[in-house]
């Protein structure tokens, strides 16, 4: 078969490795790639919003499996409009997207079908977000409708931190801000749940916890996440299924009452509180890091499941798992998440060697000159399994010593809760 791959980051790079494992795959392409995919795949240099550019490649060599990665094509459509030309494509379509697209459609959604979630208010303007902020209760949770990148999200602590954030949303820092999303500040510890989906069957496809913030003991400004663990601590039967009652089957009956199905990945940002789960948000494809977590654990052909999810086969798909834990430490830039360098060299990467339970997905890299060089903020994830969180992180963080890169850093304490406790 031959498979196209749409995405540049880490996640793409996991999805890519696991997929040249499987005898399915004689061809694989990423659409735009990175230095890691073009060691796998044939890196085909296209924007992956230029829709038009894609089809006709994809047309042309005859591609039988397209696979999404990011949100930003999802949300601007591109299943719907590959789909018009008989492509075979695993992602939701735009409808489905707006999980992602507009946190105010799934807030709208969670109140529909009573899905446990913060209080909100949507706001059209400064006066009145500021008016309402004047009589809240703090902290307060502020954030952008539209995709952000992971960033979009504020806790304020006090009404000027508010009214900042207010002011930055609607001065167009996450693009045109037509509304705004104010919310209560939920007290407990979040976790990341995801699920694969046919539209008509649904399986659990794994937990994790993300580290959002920049700062060890997640502190510091927002990232797109600079590690995590696989399985989340706080999971357990009693949790998932209240999970699934309350928040996963009626999000799909929701899809499927707006005259569409779900077909994808789905992610699940929960509060638990109290063996309670609370929905923060949707994403409708796999999380980065939490892919590149969660992949190396897999036990069953991956391209096998999204083929067969594609087919509405899932029902026949039997999914496991290598029963160990897993941790992903993300090397960033020196300035990430504010202002870096690019186009830095990253020495010795092609010297290192590693286990055979360990893996090294890039992110923000190319090839120049046969120098692999970091372009993004995130660059590099070190991902280790083992039946032990704590020989993971020792194992990656020998790497990291190893590499010895001087133009980035990591957190040392990823999955904190779990080992330092």
């Amino acid at each position: 078969m031959k498979i196209a791959i749409i995405g540049s980051g880490g996640r793409e790079h996991a999805l890519t490795y696991l997929i040249s494992k499987s005898k399915k795959a004689k061809k694989i392409y990423c659409i735009p790639g990175n230095a890691g995919t073009s060691d796998v795949a044939e890196n085909i240099s296209i924007d992956f919003n230029n829709f038009l550019k894609i089809k006709d490649f994809l047309l042309k060599e005859k591609v039988d499996l397209v696979i999404v990665g990011p949100e930003e094509p999802l949300v601007n459509g591109i299943v719907d409009y590959l789909e018009k030309f008989k492509l075979k494509v695993f992602g939701p379509n735009k409808l489905a997207s707006q999980l992602e697209g507009s946190k105010i459609f799934t807030k709208n959604l969670c109140k529909r079908y009573n899905i446990p979630t913060a209080k909100f208010g949507i706001f059209k303007n400064e006066l009145d977000a500021k008016k309402y902020l004047d009589n809240s209760k703090f902290p307060i949770v502020i954030k952008a409708n539209n995709l952000a990148a992971g960033k979009g999200v504020y806790i304020c602590k006090c009404k000027e931190e508010s009214y900042l954030a207010v002011e930055e949303i609607f001065k167009g820092k996450f693009g045109i801000a037509e509304n705004i999303l104010i919310e209560e500040f939920l007290d407990g510890e979040e976790m990341s749940y995801f699920i694969i989906s046919d539209g008509v069957t649904t399986k659990n496809f794994g937990t994790a916890q993300d580290h959002k913030r920049v700062g060890e003991g997640d502190n510091g400004k927002n990232t797109g996440g600079m590690g995590a663990y696989s399985p989340s601590r706080l999971i357990n039967d009693e949790l998932e299924k209240k999970i699934l009652d309350k928040i996963i089957k009626p999000t799909i009956k929701g899809i499927n009452n707006l005259g569409t199905i779900y077909k994808g990945f789905l992610y699940a940002g929960l509060m638990i509180k109290e063996n309670e789960p609370y929905l923060i948000e949707y994403n409708v494809r796999m999380g980065d890091p939490e892919c590149q977590t969660i992949l190396p654990m897999l036990n069953t052909d991956i391209l096998e499941i999204l083929l067969n999810c594609v087919d509405k086969k899932l029902d026949q798909t039997n999914i496991q798992w290598i029963g160990k834990s897993s941790l992903c430490v993300v090397l960033c830039s020196n300035g990430y998440p504010e202002k870096y360098e690019k186009n830095i060299e990253i020495n010795n990467l092609d010297k290192l060697i590693i286990d055979k339970d360990s893996y090294i997905f890039h992110a923000g890299t190319n090839k120049y000159q046969d120098k692999i060089v970091a372009v993004g903020g995130r660059v590099l994830n070190f991902v280790s399994t083992s039946n032990n969180l704590s020989s993971a992180r020792k194992n990656i963080h020998l790497y990291l010593e190893k590499l010895n890169w001087k133009k980035g850093f990591y957190r040392r304490d990823i999955a904190f809760k779990v080992i330092d406790k």
